[in-house]
């Protein structure tokens, strides 16, 4: 049985989509009170502010990690900063078991399901304790146990991924989903239009965030395209869709409550687009002076996501100047200590990198890996941490 086709037209009448715009969701006001007729979700003081301590918590390992790269103790590291919003309160509104697909710029959501400052650090260090055994680069974190795909460099390939996993997903039945990041910049990729396509055809149960921060490196968002932002995309591929102040932590939490019961209850995928800001460089290989002013950053500082939720939370009486106090303290602490003793720990054992590729070491990795020792051995002063490794072998 066919569709019922559209009544035709004779004359060509053409569309123009310059005055489309899509309205933005926003529940918090900068100054922590909500917005007139706005009702903030139901979150729990417990809730609330263990969405607040990731919050705080990645602005300060952003802080601490970048000092680290320029310090020459980390080869390469990307901050959050000024996404927090975005990327914690979506995280926050999910389940344990949903499955999360970052891009690059998402700790926030992975200390928020329990990653601890050890994990973070051993990756970044790439020492004996790091689950990617070292072959990472940093900020490339993984964990199986926190159902946190690991990312991987190439732009957009975990967009299409994402979809792919829901649908087992809904194969599955077990009311679960999958979150996937991304930039507006990765949004300019081909892998963005299969993954949406593929995921309304097949009625998938996964939620695609494009976290709008302005710039895909250098390139500013109007000069990556004529629209209305991303979202007007998904009318293309008959989706859901919201677009949110990606600053304002509680729009984000229930835009993306009511986007996993869209994806999970009706199998609708739902495309969320956070209208943020970047306030950090790209990364710790980029400079944001060559590109923007800063009169423009300012005037997003003023914006400041982890600011906003405090004074919510201190206008619903939940936290005190004593409180901030007492967990920049602490955090700050915790962080610092545990990246001393993680940049002290010896890298994996150099047999790593071939043991577990095959199931038998096949013969020509076993060689590379003998003439790889034999060079160490050789010139142990230019390896100090990997020359005890080396002993072994031919």
């Amino acid at each position: 049985m066919t569709k019922k086709q559209p009544e035709a037209v004779h004359t060509p009448g053409f569309t123009d989509g310059a005055n489309f715009r899509i309205p933005t969701f926003k529940l918090l006001q900068q100054d922590g009170t909500l917005y007139k007729g706005a009702k903030a979700p139901d979150l729990s003081r417990d809730k609330a502010l263990r969405i607040y301590r990731t919050m705080v918590f990645t602005r300060i390992l952003d802080e601490r990690m970048l000092a680290a790269q320029r310090q020459g103790r980390l080869s390469f590291y990307m901050q959050c900063m000024g996404e927090e919003a975005a990327v914690v309160g979506s995280a926050a509104a999910l389940k344990d078991s949903d499955m999360i697909m970052a891009q690059y710029r998402e700790q926030g959501a992975l200390a928020y399901r329990g990653f601890s400052t050890e994990e973070f650090m051993n990756q970044l260090f790439g020492n004996d304790r790091d689950y990617g055994k070292g072959r990472q680069m940093p900020v490339h974190y993984g964990s199986a146990e926190l159902n946190y795909m690991t990312i991987s460099s190439p732009l957009a390939t975990q967009i299409p991924q994402a979809t792919g996993y829901a649908y087992g997903q809904k194969l599955r039945g077990n009311g679960d989903c999958t979150i996937v990041y991304f930039g507006e910049g990765a949004a300019s990729e081909g892998d963005f239009h299969a993954a949406l396509n593929m995921a309304t055809v097949h009625r998938v149960p996964v939620i695609f965030l494009c976290r709008n921060n302005g710039y895909a490196i250098s390139t500013p968002a109007v000069e990556q395209f004529a629209a209305d932002g991303v979202a007007p995309r998904a009318y293309g591929y008959k989706m859901d869709v919201i677009r949110v102040d990606g600053n304002d932590i509680l729009a984000v939490y229930e835009a993306t409550v009511q986007a996993r019961r869209l994806a999970v209850e009706e199998n609708r995928p739902v495309l969320i687009e956070t209208m943020t800001y970047r306030l950090a460089a790209h990364s710790s290989s980029d400079d944001p002076s060559g590109y923007r002013s800063k009169d423009e950053e300012a005037v997003w500082r003023e914006k400041d996501p982890v600011a906003r939720m405090r004074l919510w939370l201190e206008s619903k009486d939940w936290w005190s100047e004593d409180d901030e106090k007492q967990i920049q303290e602490s955090l700050r602490r915790e962080v610092l200590e545990t990246m001393k003793r993680s940049e002290k720990l010896p890298p994996p054992p150099l047999d790593s990198l071939v043991s577990d590729v095959y199931d038998e070491v096949p013969e020509h990795l076993a060689q590379q890996l003998d003439s790889l020792k034999a060079h160490i051995r050789r010139y142990p002063e230019a390896y100090p941490k990997s020359a005890e490794h080396a002993k072994g072998g031919a």
